[in-house]
């Protein structure tokens, strides 16, 4: 498209209007030709990007101060893209891991664990960021390392944050440990993962956990299993085979709900009952139980 005063029609015209306004460093114009691409599923993510890398008026990464940009394969962003109540899927995926970060800082000052005093950090589970820009912004990208089994995910925290990464599998006893953590976070895995392997990674996860150091996880407990109308069995679990994961298998990576007793029996059968020192129930996301273990 070469005539810049002709009113595009599509969203695609309206990304190419504003890619050739960036090209003639009209930066407003860019800008106002992009929040129209913006609209448009097709183009939003393309747009987005080059708000962000250019700082473009509106960019978020003038209001938060933080790495903003989205990475294509994020599974999550896609779940709030396709979902009906998100009027704004890119201020409702930022804003989610903003809540996330605020959820997590009070369950941590309720164990005196404070969040920022905190030396080295595991975001376990982390997948393309999420939640990991947040953390950065908070600790720094030296006191972070992220790990998934979506390699993708690894390389693009790494690239974009600055972070550390650990490619994980899935097998528990494959993940090896080169050092331990103060704080491994691992949010909405345990909510995922199938019963074969839902005990072995408590233990592997709460392995990486450096003296006087804990493990914080979270499940989907009995709110989440009344909201979706999900009868759990006689031990307290229900897993389907799907997911909002389109790169894991969902043989490995599906939805699981537990009950608070089944979780609890997890915990005294591998690392100790004793080792649970703060459980609360539907804390993350208003569905989510938490569950901190502490190790000695």
């Amino acid at each position: 498209m070469n005539d810049l005063t002709a009113p595009p029609q599509k969203a695609s015209d309206w990304l190419a209007l504003g890619i050739q306004h960036l090209e003639r460093d009209e930066r407003v114009l860019a800008a106002e030709a992009l929040r129209h691409a913006l609209q448009d599923r097709e183009t939003r993510l393309t747009a987005h990007q080059l708000i962000e890398q250019h700082t473009l008026p509106g960019a978020f990464s003038q209001m938060m101060g933080l790495n903003c940009e989205i990475a294509r394969a994020d599974d999550i962003f896609r779940f709030f893209e396709g979902h009906p109540s998100s009027t704004n899927p890119l201020r409702d995926y930022l804003a989610d891991g903003w809540r996330t970060l605020s959820e997590l800082m009070t369950l941590l000052e309720a164990v005196d664990r404070p969040l920022l005093k905190t030396p080295r950090f595991m975001e376990f589970a982390s997948g393309h960021g999420r939640f990991t820009r947040h953390l950065v912004k908070a600790l720094g990208a030296d006191r972070v390392t992220v790990s998934d089994v979506v390699p993708d995910a690894m390389a693009f925290a790494q690239r974009t944050f600055g972070v550390r990464s650990v490619l994980s599998s899935t097998v528990p006893e494959s993940l090896v440990w080169d050092q331990q953590y103060d704080v491994v976070f691992v949010l909405s895995l345990f909510s995922h993962l199938p019963r074969r392997t839902w005990a072995r990674w408590l233990q592997c996860l709460y392995d990486g956990v450096a003296p006087g150091g804990v493990l914080v996880f979270s499940t989907h407990g009995l709110k989440a299993a009344a909201h979706d109308s999900v009868a759990l069995d006689e031990d307290g679990f229900f897993f389907a085979p799907s997911s909002e994961s389109q790169a894991i298998d969902v043989q490995e990576y599906g939805t699981a709900f537990t009950s608070e007793d089944f979780v609890l029996a997890r915990i005294a059968e591998t690392v100790g009952a004793d080792k649970l020192v703060h459980r609360s129930l539907v804390h993350f996301w208003n569905h989510q139980d938490a569950y901190v273990l502490a190790r000695p």
